[in-house]
């Protein structure tokens, strides 16, 4: 089943707070006939967008295709959050990969924050870049787990910037008692992920960068050059990049091998006025340490915009909004009652590690996918990165290229009903507190 197609209609955004509080563009026009570029780009999320607007810095000829609309996928509908580093804690990374090869990939973290910062500045202000990022948990073991982290931040990379908190303290950032303490990271931070989006999508054309919407990739012929088919027209280029993440079909099997979608969901509440200040106290982002995170923070207009319950199938469930409410007032009940404006979902990819896989397919065609979950800074920077390796720049494709990714065991095939009986066990065990 294609993921492009199973849960939204063709074209149009979801009805988000994110597409109700941006400024839509037309459509562009649809791929047609034969072209030819220097690069084409599968995808016109953060990932291929970024490449287009470093290629076309570099004097590149590229051409951007998308299925739906610029910032249509995940890019446009998640949750916002700039986080610092990966999905593992950085000593297991430095235990796992190496001292040096940890502090290569640690490295290309933080350029990835300042990469989104400076971008954003430059052509998305109204994305509305804030720095904070709080990490909540559950237990004294994942209090010492966070702690440890910050401290191994601290001691290893000179990073300050996350600071550990007792329960106290971070109860009185974020209003409920569920939480036995956490971190404060002011380095990492929050935007408005569909506006930042459209920003780069209109920086691309600005910078001569053609962007066709409605027009799916069903098939390319590897080659020098590579031929890219669509429905109603081709492109002809030297090289391809893949960068549709979650919402790429099983056009390309070693990126389907890797790299699995799953969906996650968010709503937004009505506005809280004066009242968002008893779930939040600072205009800061939030995400727990569940398998299955929460993760939230107020809007510009105070809505509460809370995200989590993810599932494991292409598709949607019939009511993805009674479950995820439900774990919301479980965390604060202060909002039994409040209105719900809104709720999506949107479908992101995943890796067996959790951890981004970056690919080199053939020499002329390149891949960057399941950032899971943690991809609003790593995966613009992974577009970069690619466009300064066709640029003959490799030393950061290679560096990221190193991060643990195994296939899926029994491949695209079985990748979906293993990882779901996991995941059933990981649902009864955050249940239980195990």
């Amino acid at each position: 089943m294609n993921p492009l197609f199973r849960n939204d209609r063709a074209g149009e955004f979801p009805n988000s707070w994110y597409a109700a509080s941006a400024d839509i563009p037309d459509k562009r026009a649809v791929l047609k006939g034969q072209h030819q570029a220097d690069v084409c780009i599968i995808g016109a999320g953060f990932t291929g967008l970024t490449a287009a607007l470093r290629l076309a810095e570099k004097g590149f000829d590229v051409t951007v295709i998308d299925a739906h609309r610029a910032g249509f996928g995940a890019s446009g509908r998640n949750g916002g959050q700039v986080g610092t580093g990966y999905n593992w804690d950085q000593a297991s990374l430095a235990k796992k990969m190496g001292e040096g090869p940890a502090r290569a990939v640690w490295d290309l973290a933080e350029m990835a924050k300042a990469d989104i910062a400076e971008l954003a500045t430059k052509y998305a202000p109204e994305a509305r870049l804030t720095p904070g990022v709080a990490h909540g948990a559950y237990s004294q073991k994942e209090i010492r787990e966070i702690h440890e982290d910050c401290e191994y931040q601290a001691k290893t990379y000179g990073y300050t910037l996350n600071e550990p908190l007792d329960q106290a303290a971070f109860n009185d950032l974020v209003k409920t008692d569920k939480y036995r303490g956490g971190a404060l990271d002011m380095g990492a931070g929050h935007i408005h992920p569909l506006r930042y989006a459209l920003g780069l999508a209109c920086a691309a054309e600005a910078a001569g960068i053609t962007i066709y919407e409605g027009s799916p990739v069903h098939n390319v012929t590897k080659g020098d050059p590579a031929k890219v088919q669509t429905d109603k027209g081709y492109v002809m280029a030297k090289h391809v990049i893949f960068a549709g993440n979650g919402y790429l079909p099983n056009i390309e099997d070693k990126i389907a091998a890797r790299v699995m979608p799953i969906n996650s969901f968010i709503c937004a509440t009505e506005p809280l006025g004066d009242r968002a200040a008893e779930v939040l106290s600072r205009d800061i982002a939030v995400a727990d340490d569940k398998f299955v995170v929460n993760y939230y923070r107020i809007s510009e207009d105070k809505r509460f915009l809370f995200g989590g319950r993810e599932n494991y199938g292409i598709g949607f469930p019939k009511d993805i909004s009674t479950k995820l409410i439900e774990r919301m007032k479980n965390l604060f009940p202060q909002l039994k009652g409040v209105g719900i404006d809104y709720v999506w979902g949107g479908t992101l990819g995943i890796t067996m590690t959790r951890l981004p896989c970056v690919q080199r397919i053939e020499p002329n065609i390149w891949s960057g996918a399941g950032f899971s979950g943690h991809g609003v800074a790593l995966s613009g920077f992974t577009g970069r990165v690619i466009a300064e390796a066709i640029a003959g720049q490799e030393e950061k494709f290679d560096a990221l290229s190193k991060l643990p990714v195994p296939p899926f065991p029994g491949g695209s095939t079985f990748r979906m009903p293993l990882l779901t009986l996991a995941m059933t066990w990981y649902a009864l065990r955050d249940r239980l507190g195990v």
